[in-house]
């Protein structure tokens, strides 16, 4: 990444600590960890941002966000803050044809780079995540020497709930779990019901610091 967008990612990232926290705890990645697949619940449009600004510095630029091509391509803005500041990886969220748009995501992980996935698909107004979609199974089946990493974002859906313009400043804290891993005995719905549950398992109740 050249440097001056590494800057702009930066003071982006430390405007969101400013106003939402988006204090890592839990098992909180360090400089040098290995590949990730992180994947976490979704309730706002700075969720990205937010799991970002707990990443070390260190890690930031191997980090490829996951997110839908029609929100970051639909103004000029938002297609600078996704395609040279955060190295978004653009899917579409609808299958067209006989492209799959798990495609760029398989590109991006074969290139070495780690992801935040949002396994729901949309953004939720609860606490807890929604039931989850298949892309992370596809995603682990394919990957399997990938660790697997749960984020539980807690309050942001309180910061900037579904619909909202500007972030309420409240304070959010990013829980990050252990690696988790696609087991021999997981079909595709025991596997998501599990990964669901590994994000649950990090709320404020069970998570401590």
């Amino acid at each position: 990444m050249k440097r001056i967008y590494a800057w702009q990612r930066d003071l982006l990232l430390s405007l969101v600590r400013l106003v939402a926290g988006a204090y890592p705890v839990c098992h909180v990645p360090r400089a040098g960890e290995t590949q990730q697949i992180y994947f976490s619940n979704h309730t706002s449009h700075i969720d990205t941002l937010a799991i970002l600004a707990a990443l070390p510095r260190s890690l930031r630029d191997s980090v490829r966000p996951v997110a839908a091509r029609d929100y970051w391509n639909a103004n000029a803005l938002k297609r600078h803050i996704a395609q040279k500041l955060l190295n978004v990886v653009l899917i579409d969220r609808r299958r067209e044809g006989d492209g799959d748009p798990l495609d760029p995501v398989r590109d991006a992980l074969t290139k070495g780079h780690s992801v935040i996935i949002f396994p729901e698909g949309t953004r939720g107004t609860d606490a807890l995540p929604q039931g989850f979609k298949s892309g992370l199974f596809h995603l682990a089946s394919e990957f399997p020497g990938i660790a697997l990493t749960p984020v539980y974002l807690e309050n942001l859906q309180r910061i900037m709930p579904k619909g909202a313009i500007w972030p309420i400043p409240l304070i959010c804290k990013v829980h990050f779990g252990a690696g988790e891993a696609l087991r021999a005995t997981d079909d595709k719905s025991a596997f998501l019901t599990r990964m669901r549950d590994a994000i649950v398992a990090l709320a404020p109740s069970a998570c401590s610091d």
